[in-house]
């Protein structure tokens, strides 16, 4: 019933922001304006993207669906993950130190650690990073290729990303490639095995940090030769921790609860964006 009540969290990890529903029953499904006018940052809460812990698939512990803010589905992310971890933790549904999560873009294992009040350090393995070709530029310090991370990434390298346009290149070249692309832009540095970070996402635009992102820019650095195995991938909201396997990528990180919400589907569609 759109009058009844539900209950959500708000969590992020490097700002990267959530909003979660805890739904082991699957009673609540979640149609894509009733995403995009939660997510909304004006007329709705705000979020970069709405999850849904369900009851674990195929011997998993958990599932999780996963909605951008513009209400489209996505495969995967490593952000999102740690954060849907954290709510199903607090809410009794799955149990630390360990647990599996069926995702789109498979199982994923994760490791969690509650390290306070509202916080938890969590890691997760984010299965191998398949690079696309190397695609070499025309100056020494740019270079580019496509990363698949159980969804798609395009990782540029160039100077640093504080002056790129992140906005505007990052829809353009998102719209060359069918079904949209994550576009990472980095550089290296400040320090050895470090790197820089700003990315536009696929049905969210520039947020303040992406997980998959991250590993998909270390995986590609790595490959140039810039990095070594274990990556520390400055997001603007926070450092992310990469680490280069031959088994797979494992991505770790704080998580953070930020509030209880209560929300009436019918009153935020009512007070969606016209």
């Amino acid at each position: 019933m759109d009058d009844e009540p539900i209950q959500l969290t708000k969590h992020h990890g490097a700002g990267n922001d959530f909003l979660v529903l805890v739904d082991p029953d699957d009673r609540h499904p979640m149609a894509p304006a009733m995403v995009r006018a939660l997510c909304d940052r004006r007329f709705g809460v705000g979020a970069d993207g709405l999850l849904r812990a369900l009851a674990g698939r195929d011997g998993t512990d958990l599932a999780m669906e996963l909605h951008n803010a513009d209400g489209s589905p996505a495969e995967m992310s490593g952000n999102g993950i740690r954060c849907l971890a954290q709510a199903a933790v607090d809410a009794g549904l799955v149990a630390p130190p360990s647990f599996t999560v069926w995702t789109e873009a498979g199982v994923r294992s994760v490791e969690f650690a509650p390290t306070g009040p509202g916080a938890a350090d969590a890691s997760v393995a984010m299965g191998k990073a398949e690079l696309g070709p190397d695609q070499p530029q025309q100056f020494d310090d740019r270079r580019a290729r496509t990363v698949d991370m159980g969804n798609p990434h395009l990782v540029l390298l160039g100077p640093d990303p504080a002056g790129v346009e992140v906005a505007d290149l990052g829809q353009r070249l998102q719209g060359v490639h069918p079904g949209g692309i994550n576009v990472e832009f980095i550089s290296v540095g400040p320090g050895a095995d470090q790197l820089t970070l700003r990315v536009w996402e696929r049905g969210a635009g520039e947020t303040l940090a992406c997980g998959t992102g991250s590993a998909a820019a270390a995986a590609a650095a790595h490959s140039w030769g810039l990095v070594g195995e274990r990556v520390a991938v400055h997001n603007p909201g926070g450092t992310l921790e990469v680490t280069l396997g031959a088994d797979g990528i494992r991505l770790a990180g704080p998580t953070r609860k930020v509030a209880d919400l209560e929300v009436v589907p019918a009153e935020v569609l009512a007070a969606a964006r016209p």
